[in-house]
């Protein structure tokens, strides 16, 4: 009797085959046999087309909108691998949706970042794997492991080989939430620190208060994980360049790029801005540069497909 080799096998929905194909052209391997469809009602119809018995096996799928269309197919995909004996099955995500409500902020709010962590062990999956959480904590929600990769080495890089940081410079966090990763993009360049003292009266909405740090004649370069309407990060630079930047440049991990999110950008005092391809866009503008994730993610997954140390990565 011949014994299957445990083989790593890539899948993908539909939500970024794009990012998917570059992934596994990355590691050089193919994505793997895969339909995911729909009935004449709309429900969706997963259908697996290669055996996965005793194989590790990783799906690429965002949860970005279609929201819930996208992480239903996730849900769908992972329960036809458990059925199939995958003998792993990790979930890459790069962007995590619902992840906004991570805490009761008031009376009678649900925890959805905790609910989706609940679908996703329930569902099956071994493992997951995501890029720049909106709150680090989501990694408690989760009785399975879970790499948060950050994206701060790729932009870094981008920004480099761009020469934007040539000159005088700072990192501008677009508030105290995000003073985490703003500090260890500038402790990966070097440079200074600023943040905003925001405010939300309501959802998308923000209103920025104060300046903490000088930006006054330097290229601004604000670092957030999500751009949603885009609405605080046009106020964010309006306010950096009303206190004397010369300059300002965003990086964004995740363009959500919702409600004329992109024109409000285009008609903004942002110079120039950086967005992953965690979630796929055409057709953007020229102020827009898309950096990929792929070389992140596919070297992530060989490391834990090799019991390797994926926090490695990140060092200095």
């Amino acid at each position: 009797m011949q014994i299957t080799k445990n083989e790593m096998k890539i899948f993908s929905g539909n939500a970024n085959k794009e990012l998917a194909i570059k992934v596994s052209e990355y590691i050089g391997t193919r994505l793997a046999n895969c339909e995911v469809g729909r009935f004449a009602d709309g429900e969706i119809n997963v259908k697996i087309g290669e055996t996965v018995r005793g194989h590790d096996t990783f799906i690429v799928q965002p949860t970005c909108p279609p929201v819930n269309e996208n992480l239903m197919e996730l849900l769908i995909m992972i329960d036809a691998l458990k059925r199939a004996s995958a003998n792993s099955i990790a979930v890459v995500i790069p962007y995590y949706g619902y992840a906004r409500q991570d805490r009761k902020a008031k009376g009678r709010d649900p925890i959805t970042a905790k609910l989706v962590a609940n679908l996703l062990t329930t569902a099956g999956a071994t493992r997951v794997m995501t890029v720049d959480l909106h709150s680090e904590q989501i990694q408690g929600f989760f009785d399975i492991p879970l790499d948060n990769l950050w994206s701060f080495p790729i932009f870094a890089k981008q920004l480099k080989r761009d020469k934007i940081v040539d000159d005088e410079y700072v990192i501008v966090s677009p508030d105290v939430g995000g003073v985490k990763r703003a500090r260890q993009f500038a402790e990966r360049l070097g440079g200074p620190l600023a943040i905003l003292d925001k405010r939300r009266p309501k959802d998308n909405e923000a209103e920025i208060l104060n300046i903490i740090g000088d930006v006054k004649d330097k290229t601004a370069i604000i670092v957030d994980d999500i751009a949603d309407t885009a609405r605080s990060l046009v106020k964010a630079a309006k306010a950096i360049k009303e206190n004397g930047a010369r300059r300002v440049i965003a990086c964004i991990t995740h363009p959500v790029l919702s409600d004329g999110a992109i024109e409000r950008i285009q008609n903004s005092e942002i110079e120039k801005i950086y967005i992953s391809d965690s979630i796929s866009h055409n057709n953007l503008p020229d102020k827009f540069s898309v950096v990929s994730l792929a070389p992140l993610l596919g070297e992530a997954i060989m490391r834990v497909r090799k019991n390797l140390s994926v926090s490695i990565l990140f060092r200095q």
